[in-house]
């Protein structure tokens, strides 16, 4: 058997096949992306399987581009040779909300739990919830199972989960809920099967165009840097991570109105918004404008700034891991962040961390450091395929 984890964004798709064996999940035999779903938008079909890379532009058509880029995928699935059974779909979805604190098999009623939550996650919400719709339709007899990126920080104590309001707004739902769980609990795996401390204090960075901290403890979250929406915490590609919201109110006195607000939070801010030139990491990097290095250094701050916070909340810290597009690739950004947090203990070796490319599980501590530091490439497919095995069987 095997279960085929997906992320779907707005125009996007990424997958992964994952054979499990004897109920054990084990490395993806197979992945890709397919991009350009939008409407009126050209599809391509990228994937590689034993680390041989393929691409095919798949026919546009005239009914909904998804639904055809998904019977491209399964066709595509059909034809491998080698591959085991498709027995179900796991999806990541961003938010499950208080209701959804562990996977679930997606039934309609489901599905219409998970659409009231579509405005606190406005980026990526919606898109999971059409891939789920769209992959009940292209494969209606199998199981199609939900992994939500909040479970993880389900653990949180009530203290860590408030935000200081009256019990009404606390009674609707509003906490802090956290994000990037599936990535959060695939590292917390690996530190532990990897290191004699990943059972202690850990500090994990997820940071990518989208970022977050995460203090765990005995592999469990008690602190983390996104709250009610992914909105919260750290400066990101294109959001603004915590701001004032005493900004928000002068800007409704200046006549925004909520899409105007909403598109300036979400789309407009963060490496994007204070350089005017790019949410890419790698593009800024290569930039000499003062804009640049000013959003380079501001996202830097915020992670040290925050990562403070954190360590506070697990009482110090014995492990620090990156991942993300950014953490995993980017080594000055390591390297800065360890500098600045030398204070704590945290001491890099140059030659490790310039090595720790995103392509294995490396430690790049000094030898002198009392607090050991990790590069960890995040596998939120595994996480996702590894719940699915988990409730299918």
């Amino acid at each position: 058997m095997a279960i085929l984890s997906v992320n779907a964004g707005s125009s996007s798709l990424k997958f992964s096949l994952y054979p499990v064996t004897n109920g054990a999940v084990q490395p993806a035999l197979l992945s890709g992306n397919m991009q350009g779903l939008e409407p009126g938008g050209q599809p391509t079909l990228s994937w590689s399987r034993d680390g041989v890379a393929h691409e095919q532009v798949l026919p546009t058509g005239t009914g909904e581009p998804f639904a055809a880029a998904l019977q491209s995928l399964v066709d595509l699935l059909g034809q491998q040779t080698g591959l085991p059974p498709l027995t179900a779909v796991a999806h990541r979805v961003v938010h499950g909300g208080a209701l959804f604190t562990h996977s679930v098999i997606v039934t309609d009623d489901v599905l219409a739990q998970l659409a009231k939550l579509n405005s606190l996650a406005p980026l990526h919400q919606p898109h999971n919830l059409e891939g789920i719709r769209s992959f009940r339709r292209v494969l209606p007899d199998l199981p199609q199972v939900a992994c939500f990126d909040t479970a993880f920080h389900a653990t949180l104590s009530d203290v860590a989960g408030s935000f200081p309001l009256p019990q009404e707004l606390v009674d609707m739902g509003i906490k802090r809920y956290g994000f990037h769980g599936l990535s959060y609990q695939y590292v917390a795996g690996v530190l532990a099967r990897h290191s004699t401390r990943g059972l202690g204090r850990v500090l994990m960075a997820h940071l990518g165009n989208g970022a977050s901290l995460c203090a765990a403890v005995n592999g469990h979250s008690v602190a983390t840097t996104m709250g009610f929406s992914a909105l919260d915490g750290l400066m990101m590609g294109t959001r603004t991570g915590a701001l004032d919201a005493g900004v928000v109110l002068y800007l409704l006195e200046q006549g925004w109105d909520h899409k105007r607000l909403q598109t300036l939070l979400y789309k407009q801010s963060g490496l994007l918004g204070v350089s005017g030139i790019s949410a890419d990491m790698r593009r800024l990097r290569a930039e000499t404008s003062p804009s640049a290095r000013k959003a380079i250094a501001l996202f830097t701050h915020r992670v040290v700034r925050e990562s403070g916070a954190m360590v506070a909340c697990s009482q110090g810290l014995d492990v620090l891991a990156f991942s993300g597009g950014i953490g995993e690739h980017d080594v000055q950004l390591r390297a800065d962040v360890c500098q600045q947090l030398a204070w704590l203990g945290v001491s890099v070796d140059a030659q490790a961390n310039q090595a720790a490319v995103g392509n294995a599980v490396m430690p790049i501590h000094a030898p002198d450091s009392t607090i050991e530091v990790w590069v960890v490439p995040t596998d939120e497919g595994m996480v996702a395929a590894e719940e699915a095995a988990r409730l299918i069987n």
